[in-house]
């Protein structure tokens, strides 16, 4: 008999055997319903409107382009990423992460999703900053995950502008014209004041493109940041080297060498992937069809 899972261990079942897009999105809602939450909490103990509640706490974790605020409030520019104000506001961002995530996976790997993720919020979050050196732009809180979504979509249509997707499931439009329009959309609208964080997308597309350049080298900026991640990793574990076995291989590493053939590794398949993109699965060598397969038994 199949029991029955409670709405906490279906939340936690989704984040552990779910992909990173699950856990983005669940992250994203956790925090939208810890701010309602908190919002009908304050109405009920002291009646008072719960979306001013909500706009509070959101400027708690939002990213204040004053330059006196930033510097009192500075997680902003990593916690603004994963907060909204609104059911429309979270609705359509985690929208567009879903669809533009499952794209970006048919060409890229879950780790380097998180990277273009994270990386796309924070250069976000810096073109807001910079663009308070140039007069009439209004300071203003910045909140939400458009241009982490952002640089996903514009990753994809940089590395793929022909793949076309079915807009409303019957008309095929190419990644690259997608994402032009939205690029567009916020570059004729820069200093407009709609309550839009224009320069957050822009940075976001900016993040987008300079991702897909020289995909299997060091100096790209994506295997650049997963390789210090790896390495705060390590630092967080301790200094003590730990010890692995490797899978057919009596031998035992530490941590870092573990952790650097892994890195060398993941490079290796985007290469691989990138390669099947552009020439199909036929164009792999049998060196590269084995190790893929590898790959794929390893998880």
């Amino acid at each position: 008999m199949q029991t029955q899972r409670t709405f906490m261990d279906e939340m936690k079942h989704q984040y552990k055997a779910g992909g990173v897009i699950a856990k983005l999105i669940l992250i994203n809602l956790i925090v939208f319903i810890a701010i309602t939450i908190l919002g009908a909490i304050w109405k009920l103990g002291f009646n008072q409107d719960p979306i001013g509640v909500m706009v509070y706490v959101g400027e708690v974790v939002s990213l204040k382009t004053s330059l006196t605020k930033f510097i009192t409030h500075p997680w902003g520019l990593f916690t603004h990423m994963f907060a909204h104000r609104g059911f429309m506001h979270i609705f359509s961002n985690m929208i567009f992460l879903f669809f533009a995530g499952k794209i970006f996976l048919q060409f890229f790997s879950q780790k380097r999703l998180l990277y273009t993720y994270i990386l796309g919020g924070l250069l976000g979050g810096v073109f807001e900053l910079i663009a308070q050196i140039f007069p009439g732009i209004a300071q203003h809180d910045v909140i939400g995950a458009s241009g982490s979504v952002m640089a996903i979509m514009v990753a994809v249509a940089v590395h793929r502008p022909a793949f076309k997707v079915n807009l409303f499931g019957v008309l095929p439009v190419p990644m690259f014209l997608i994402a032009g329009i939205f690029f567009l959309k916020d570059f004729v609208n820069i200093g407009v004041d709609d309550g839009i964080a224009h320069f957050a997308h822009l940075g976001g597309a900016t993040l987008g493109v300079i991702s897909v350049q020289q995909l299997s080298s060091s100096r790209n900026v994506i295997n650049m940041a997963q390789q210090f991640g790896d390495w705060l990793k390590r630092l967080f574990k301790g200094n003590r080297p730990k010890m692995k076995k490797t899978q057919g291989n009596s031998r035992m590493k530490t941590d870092e060498q573990y952790n650097e053939e892994a890195s060398g590794r993941q490079v290796q398949v985007d290469r691989i992937l990138d390669k099947i993109s552009k020439s199909g699965y036929e164009s792999l060598t049998r060196k590269e069809k084995d190790f893929l397969f590898k790959q794929s038994n390893n998880g």
